[in-house]
């Protein structure tokens, strides 16, 4: 492996870790990267409902004028048809129209491939133009409890193999915005106007005290994700042969702060301890290979002394920090657009 291939491997191992968490928004609405919220949970998550198994905070104006994120769309661009395809048929413009997004997943087998997936997104929406060039790609409008449905077929929803009207958008109050599956959205709403309820069988993410301990311990930062390891295994539909030699982990978080670098922390918490031991047996190796590998390169020996192993009983920990300087390293060995004639 040559030295700049190899560097780019070892980073691209570490900013997967963050990615883990952004990729569900991803999935959804079509950007590469997120920023996400503060220890204490984002207010959109009251609108979540509770049998969600992994939720996601974005905080998209921070993550989009980060120096990180224009330094790796110059080193590496890259095609975002999930942005455009999401703009022509929403009228919904990532970058200028939306500040911040809560994206949370609640996989159900009868959702097909993508299963139950939602954004709620805070910004700034033409309503009547949206509601209107959603109609063009063949969207219906319906009263749901007070509030304008927007419901379309499967070739309108951004992303996915979901059959007709299995993909929704209704603004919950200005500013803020659902759009996702048609039962999450539906679910959305639901909670919006009746809050938690549980004797209606309505209640939010933020009643389920062991999702939400993994929100509340978190440190600040600009990125997170938490969730149940097997909700994105079971999406993912790894093989067998694969999917049986993943360590038995239950659930996952992921926190990081993205400007300049990168810096942040995986957990993982295993089954049990055994499970946890032999987790950081194997995380023990690869610190050890990537620190072989750094070959003699300062920037690289200090990205990979900052990776810390922590975490006792069940719970697994790395922290993590790349220097704005790796990125350089990976912009520098990528092939060079020809200059326009």
């Amino acid at each position: 492996m040559v030295a700049k291939t190899r560097y780019f491997v070892i980073v691209s191992l570490l900013v997967l870790g963050v990615g883990l968490g952004t990729g569900l928004v991803a999935y959804y609405v079509g950007f590469p990267a997120g920023a996400f919220t503060r220890a204490g949970g984002p207010e959109e998550l009251q609108y979540v409902p509770r049998t969600a198994t992994v939720v996601a905070y974005a905080n998209v104006n921070e993550i989009m004028a980060s120096e990180l994120r224009q330094k790796l769309r110059r080193a590496m661009p890259i095609q975002e048809n999930g942005q455009q395809e999401l703009e022509e048929r929403t009228g919904i413009h990532l970058e200028t129209d939306i500040d911040r997004v809560v994206a949370c997943l609640n996989p159900d087998p009868d959702a097909g491939r993508t299963g139950n997936g939602m954004v709620l997104a805070r910004g700034r929406f033409n309503e009547t133009k949206i509601e209107s060039l959603m109609r063009e790609h063949g969207a219906q409008v319906e009263d749901y409890r007070g509030k304008r449905l927007i419901a379309g077929a499967g070739d309108l929803a951004p992303v996915g193999d979901v059959g007709k009207h299995e993909f929704a958008l209704a603004f919950l109050e200005p500013g803020l915005v659902a759009l996702g599956s048609t039962k999450l959205v539906r679910a959305a709403i639901d909670l919006h106007q009746t809050g938690d309820n549980p004797q209606a069988g309505l209640q939010s993410v933020t009643g389920n005290e062991e999702l939400m301990n993994l929100v509340h311990s978190l440190e600040d930062g600009n990125a997170w994700a938490v969730g149940r390891f097997d909700a994105l295994q079971s999406q993912a539909r790894l093989p067998q042969e694969v999917s049986s030699r993943l360590p038995a982990i239950t659930w996952f978080a992921v926190s990081g702060h993205v400007n300049g670098g990168l810096r942040g922390t995986v957990r993982a918490e295993a089954r049990d301890e055994e499970a946890a031991n032999n987790l950081r047996d194997v995380v023990r190796g690869f610190l050890a290979l990537g620190k072989m590998q750094s070959g003699g390169r300062p920037e690289i020996l200090a990205m990979m002394q900052s990776l810390e192993l922590t975490g006792t009983g069940k719970t697994v920990a790395v922290s993590f920090t790349v220097p704005a300087e790796i990125f350089d390293i990976i912009s520098n060995g990528l092939p060079k657009k020809p200059a326009a004639q």
